[in-house]
């Protein structure tokens, strides 16, 4: 009996979250245990409800059903399940096990797992929320600000401003304008009509606009202020402040909330907050005069990655201010190609496709981007100019580290540098013949985002596009087919499902088979729902929003996404600061208790949502 309780002690000890008890406690809990058999297809428990023990499978297997009788995991030894279901915040959950072989269980009552959760905290918070609500919690967790970079993912706008706005009116003079900068010591000031924003000029205004241009300083200030500008909300976050800022290359944006002005925000405000800024490299990036001294930026970028990931941002945050510097170096070489080669002959787009378009690029990126231009574009005349201006541009991404696409996805490729009349076409064939090459075309080009150029060429495509694709159900039914083929990493019984030999063996792909699922189930809700979202988890937001899926569905794939990027990115940084050329493979082996489980709850989200909408398409 002893060599029997001795080695139930030592499985429990190997099992989280039972490591977690300090060795007193381990001894004395299998005495505590009932030894329980169960033939196949008998149910657990025999008698009462599931949720009166925690349920310890030893040997065999057990299938865990539902209210209404849907599968919701299959588990094996090792595995648990009853006593937390019991203890949500929410109504008590129905749940039934089935043994699907002979099992053998250990039976905990569940007045016991209540006090070994008072005594020791550890062991507690493993049966705290449950399912996806435990998966949310590590996502808190794992986001929380530890440093300079992340606190503007956490600080409010409003806390950065330092002092009351300060306004002119567009009559004021010029002098009258610079007078008041120069008394109240601020490089802009905010320009009000009427109680609202009108405008605003910068010192910059008056040097590049006025002395340069030698203007009458009594000219009203209207004139030379910029109309319209860019502004923010007091209640976002630091880090779209300093985004915007770094797409739209200005150092000033008004604050408002709602209709009112509340402020100005400066670069200066924010590198008070954070002295290594996304800012800082945007800006040095459009003062650079050659594709070499841009590749002296885009070389810290790994290091940038780094400092994100040892301040535990947030995977989305750390995703779009990857892809600003992306963005900026795509625009300065446009705008060096311009410069050499003239002005365009006729407008044009050029459009981020993937990764880029949706603000999710991380250390290690290749290249998905094309050319709309304007349908007066003709061959003959025109298109040496864009040939020209397209391998310039992409020749020089590879340069700076973004790697030519494999497949080819390029403006450079004459396929896809296209009037819109043509890429119209090219979205009609898509959608209307939805074969195998069709529907790995749409998965990169249903993710497109206007970088530079004219709005209105993108606009007008993006349209035409959810025009064709909402409510499309045959069409939303291959796309569903084709999502399909990317499984989460885990196999029937919970376990990681690993690729055997290659340079990769016993590594499961973080990308391919953990963000690209989910990426692919939003884009689905997206083009169902007609959203113009490219943001997967923008596009899961307002999908829940209107109801095309539910909102607690939605939340928790964002949840799943955040996790399975995060580690994604803790793990390149991690490469990076041993050397090594950062990968989307990771082995289980480099995994705690914690990240395992919870990736292993992250992969049973998204395998449980693509089940479900499998099933709905099919019908």
């Amino acid at each position: 009996m002893e060599i029997e309780l001795f080695e139930i002690r030592d499985f429990l000890a190997a099992n989280h979250p039972f490591d977690q008890l300090p060795d007193p406690i381990l001894d004395l809990l299998p005495e505590k245990l009932e030894v329980r058999y169960f033939r196949r297809e008998t149910a657990i428990p025999d008698t009462g409800s599931v949720n009166n023990h925690l349920y310890i499978v030893r040997s065999g297997a057990v299938e865990l059903l539902g209210q209404e009788e849907e599968l919701l995991a299959r588990l094996s030894e090792g595995d648990m399940f009853g006593y937390r279901a019991s203890h949500r915040k929410t109504q008590e959950l129905q749940r039934r096990g089935t043994a699907i072989e002979d099992t053998l269980v250990y039976q905990l009552r569940a007045t016991d797992v209540d006090r070994l959760c008072d005594r020791h905290p550890q062991f507690a918070y493993f049966f705290g929320p449950a399912g996806s609500d435990m998966l949310r919690d590590a996502v808190a967790g794992g986001g929380q600000d530890s440093s300079n970079q992340l606190s503007l993912m956490t600080t409010r706008i409003r806390d950065l401003i330092s002092r009351d706005p300060i306004f002119t009116s567009p009559s004021a003079t010029i002098r009258e304008t610079a007078r008041k900068m120069s008394e109240e010591r601020v490089s802009s000031l905010l320009v009000v009509a009427q109680g609202q924003l009108a405008g605003i000029v910068t010192d910059r205004d008056l040097r590049n606009r006025v002395v340069a241009e030698g203007l009458d300083y009594d000219m009203p200030i209207a004139e030379i202020m910029t109309f319209n500008p860019t502004t923010v909300d007091e209640n976002d976050f630091a880090f779209e402040a300093q985004l915007k800022m770094a797409r739209k290359n200005v150092h000033h944006l008004p604050v408002v909330r709602g209709k009112d002005v509340r402020g100005m925000l400066t670069v200066t405000d924010i590198t008070k907050h954070n002295t290594t800024s996304a800012v800082y490299l945007v800006n040095d990036i459009y003062k650079k005069e050659k594709v070499e001294e841009m590749q002296q930026i885009t070389a810290k970028v790994p290091k940038l990655l780094q400092s994100l990931a040892a301040a535990d941002a947030t995977a989305n945050s750390a995703g779009h201010v990857i892809t600003a510097i992306t963005d900026a170096i795509t625009i300065r070489l446009l705008q060096l190609a311009e410069e050499k080669l003239g002005k365009p002959p006729v407008p044009y787009a050029w459009l981020a496709a993937g990764s880029q378009a949706r603000n999710e690029q991380t250390a290690k990126s290749d290249q998905d981007n094309c050319l709309v231009m304007d349908d007066n574009f003709d061959p003959d005349t025109h298109g040496e100019y864009f040939r020209e201006l397209t391998r310039y541009v992409c020749d020089g991404l590879d340069a700076c580290g973004y790697i030519y696409c494999p497949g080819e996805m390029m403006a450079i490729t004459d396929k896809w540098r296209q009037p819109l009349q043509a890429w119209k076409s090219y979205f009609n064939k898509w959608i209307d013949q939805p074969e195998p090459m069709a529907l790995m075309l749409t998965c990169v080009f249903f993710d497109l985002r206007r970088v530079h150029g004219n709005v209105n060429l993108f606009r007008e495509l993006r349209e035409h596009v959810l025009k064709k694709t909402r409510g499309n159900r045959i069409f939303l039914a291959h796309m569903v087919g084709n999502a399909l083929k990317h499984q989460p990493p885990l196999g029937f019984f919970r376990n990681f499902v690993l690729i055997r030999g290659g340079e990769h063996d016993q590594t499961f792909d973080m990308k391919h088979n953990g963000i690209i699922p989910i990426v692919d189930l939003a884009r689905v809700y997206a083009l169902a729902a007609g959203s113009e979202a490219v943001n997967t988890q923008h596009r899961l937001s307002e999908v829940a929003q209107g109801g095309e899926v539910t909102a607690d569905s939605a939340r928790d794939l964002s949840d799943a996404l955040e996790f399975i990027s995060f580690m994604r990115i803790k793990h390149q940084a991690q490469q990076i600061r041993n050397n090594i050329e950062p990968d989307n493979f990771m082995s289980p082996d480099d995994l705690s208790h914690f990240d395992r489980n919870h990736l292993k709850d992250a992969f049973t989200v998204v395998r449980t949502m693509q089940n479900v909408l499998g099933q709905r398409y099919t019908r």
